[in-house]
């Protein structure tokens, strides 16, 4: 009998727009070798970017609780994540591989502690703080259907351009699917 291993492949990433982005994933509750190799495929795409620091499932149209994350030379694998305490307030800029090349000004706490499983359901509780405490929190807000322009202070979103600038109005019609209004200049 032989059997067929399955390989993590490269992922679709959805875009601002499709319904799935706004919708809450559910919890994670079987720990099996399908989860494994979903969080492997999550690793693979995100690993095809240049351009981002993190990946939430449903940002891949899968509603499960599941975010992988490869930032400040960390690599950490969130499953059913949950945000016990947060403490301070930043703002920065911030951006999305659903939403390639521009960035808005958003308020986050600068630490948090974090509940979570690993892949193999084992429960972990970390604390982190600055650009990593900020990049959970970005992720996190995708689980519940939350896209960082919703948290915007700025009325506009800027290219990477430096020149480009989209009006906020205008990215919410395209994250809520009014698809009449695309992003334009501002």
């Amino acid at each position: 009998m032989i059997v067929e291993k399955k390989l993590a492949k490269k992922l679709k990433i959805l875009k601002f727009g499709d319904p799935v982005l706004r919708q809450a994933a559910k919890p994670v509750t079987v720990f099996h070798s399908k989860l494994q190799l979903l969080v492997d495929s999550m690793k693979v795409t995100l690993h095809s970017r240049d351009d981002g620091a993190a990946l939430a499932a449903p940002q891949l149209g899968i509603l499960k609780r599941i975010v992988v994350i490869d930032y400040q030379d960390e690599y950490i694998e969130l499953i059913n994540p949950e945000i016990l305490l947060s403490k301070g307030k930043k703002v920065d800029f911030e951006g999305c591989l659903s939403l390639p090349g521009y960035f808005g000004k958003v308020p986050r706490a600068e630490y948090v502690k974090l509940k979570y499983f690993d892949r193999f359901g084992k429960e972990n509780i970390i604390e982190r703080k600055g650009p990593m405490a900020r990049c959970i929190q970005h992720e996190l807000d995708h689980l519940d259907g939350i896209l960082f322009v919703d948290r915007m202070e700025e009325d506009h979103l800027q290219h990477n351009d430096n020149e480009t600038k989209i009006s906020l109005k205008s990215v919410l019609d395209l994250a809520n699917g009014n698809l009449k209004n695309t992003p334009g200049q501002a």
